[in-house]
């Protein structure tokens, strides 16, 4: 008989993966809006290189930072962490298209 081994993923991977998820999905809504990195620098009073290092993700995000960078960005915190960057991109163009619509 045939064993099937299931490989479980080490814990410290899976995290490494979502936080790649997360900056990704911030570099995305800022390009999106047509910032720069120097501009969220400014708005998070912190250097370029600091935040060049988050979108990155080789700088741990706290959750205030997170809360920060939502903000500015104009998104909710849980977009930023559970979508992909092609559901994220739509959901602000359906966002901006309403509030569009409203005015």
């Amino acid at each position: 008989m045939k064993e099937t081994f299931k490989i479980i993923p080490n814990m410290e991977d899976v995290l490494a993966l979502k936080t790649k998820n997360v900056a990704g999905n911030i570099r995305k809504i800022r390009e999106y809006r047509d910032y720069t990195q120097d501009y969220l620098a400014a708005k998070l009073k912190i250097s370029q290189n600091a935040y060049s290092k988050i979108e990155l993700g080789y700088s741990k995000l706290t959750v205030d930072r997170l809360f920060q960078i939502a903000a500015i960005l104009e998104v909710e915190v849980p977009h930023l962490l559970t979508l992909n960057h092609n559901d994220l991109i739509k959901i602000i163009a359906d966002d901006e298209s309403r509030a569009v619509a409203a005015n």
